[in-house]
């Protein structure tokens, strides 16, 4: 090789472009771009998948639940009455937990009846679903429409304490006492929540009622813990 065309080899290897071509670099950041799009389209597609299935999860323990209580009022013709509002999710006494007009006290037969029951609810809160979900149960009472607001939302009030007041009541003669363990359940469980005039029924009668709400946790919240045992000192009733 002679001089001259050793030097044109090494002025056309001058010569060759060291950048890339623009139409490379727009090609590359294309790419890379496309690539970090569907790195993060996948990531909400998980992600909302993962939330539906959770939600999906949760109606479904829902309604096993509610079944549950379905079935421990089918379970003894002693409950016959009692039954489950599934839009709503409470548990309707219907005609076996009325109050008289102006009253907040019920009947020996109503009391006896709650305590008889309540023991089946709080098995079912106990369960490994149960405890999962059930988040709270909040008994509510209920005024017709009759007399002022503020009487009537006291009168809730005590419609709905009045629960309470019978679950915790010494029992009477030929029924089971709860245990520690399950009137601390009601103290931990139980909610209670007066609502005047609200949600009226057909008749008079009908909307002087109570009735137990079923308080459920959401997908995200923390699952409940069991109580801490029998805390004692429940005191009784003024009312």
């Amino acid at each position: 090789m002679d001089f001259l065309s050793f030097g044109k080899s090494i002025k056309d290897e001058a010569e060759k472009p060291f950048w890339i071509s623009f139409s490379d670099l727009m090609t590359a950041l294309m790419v890379m771009f496309l690539l970090v799009m569907s790195v993060a389209l996948l990531a909400v597609t998980k992600t909302v998948s993962e939330e539906q299935r959770a939600e999906e999860a949760r109606k479904s323990a829902i309604a096993k639940l509610l079944n549950m209580v379905e079935e421990a009022a089918r379970r003894d013709s002693q409950f016959r009455g009692i039954s489950v509002n599934r839009d709503r999710q409470v548990i309707d006494f219907g005609d076996r937990a009325r109050f008289d007009t102006g009253s907040h006290q019920l009947t020996s037969e109503q009391a006896r009846l709650l305590r008889a029951f309540i023991p089946s609810v709080l098995s079912i809160a106990n369960s490994e679903l149960g405890r999962d979900w059930l988040k709270r149960i909040v008994a509510e009472g209920f005024a017709d429409k009759r007399g002022s607001y503020l009487l009537n939302l006291n009168l809730s009030m005590q419609r709905s304490q009045r629960v309470l007041c019978v679950l915790l009541a010494n029992p009477e003669t030929g029924e089971s006492e709860l245990s520690g363990g399950q009137r601390e359940d009601i103290r931990q469980l139980f909610l209670v929540g007066g609502y005047s005039s609200n949600s009226q029924k057909d008749t008079l009668e009908e909307s002087r009622r109570i009735e137990l709400r079923l308080e459920f946790r959401g997908a995200k919240e923390d699952r409940r813990s069991a109580s801490g045992g029998d805390a004692g000192n429940f005191g009784t009733c003024a009312i």
